[in-house]
């Protein structure tokens, strides 16, 4: 049996991230709790990329020209989105979280979603450290496995 083993190893990673300003404080404190984990694992300064965008339903845009470009190993998506008095919420959860997947399968990258859904504001920031330190981690991890993936295949091919 062949085993890949997660690798947690940031180097030579170019990760982008796309953060929504709506509930700005929250998720700039995920994007420097996300940065940090980041450095932690070995991506460097100048491979980490910051887009901004209004919320969570201009997340999946911004995520979709960076993939595009073909410059990024792997994305984050960084947002909270507060359940109010309507059905808003559910309509921008559901549809940011819908593009977000579309993006990382249609663009075959990794796309760690780190968009907070959450009833009130205390929830999401008791969320912001563990889900923006676990996106790092899953964009790294996911980078490295598909670099993994690619370069076998691209190796299969040649033979």
């Amino acid at each position: 049996m062949n085993i890949i083993e997660p690798r947690l190893d940031g180097t030579n990673l170019r990760i982008g991230i796309v953060q929504a300003r709506f509930t700005n404080e929250i998720g700039s404190e995920m994007v420097k709790v996300c940065c940090r984990t980041l450095k932690e694992l070995g991506v460097s300064e100048d491979n980490i990329t910051l887009a901004t965008v209004p919320g969570a339903l201009e997340v999946p845009i911004a995520l979709m020209n960076l993939a595009s470009s073909e410059q990024f190993d792997a994305l984050i998506a960084i947002g909270v989105v507060i359940r109010g008095e309507t059905y808003h919420f559910e309509l921008v959860s559901n549809e940011s979280g819908s593009g977000v997947s579309r993006v990382a399968l249609d663009y075959n990258i990794p796309i760690a979603n780190a968009i907070l859904t959450t009833e009130n504001d205390e929830q999401a920031v008791a969320r912001i450290e563990e889900k923006a330190s676990d996106a790092a981690k899953v964009a790294v991890e996911c980078a490295n496995l598909v670099n993994h993936l690619l370069s076998e295949q691209y190796e299969d091919d040649e033979e």
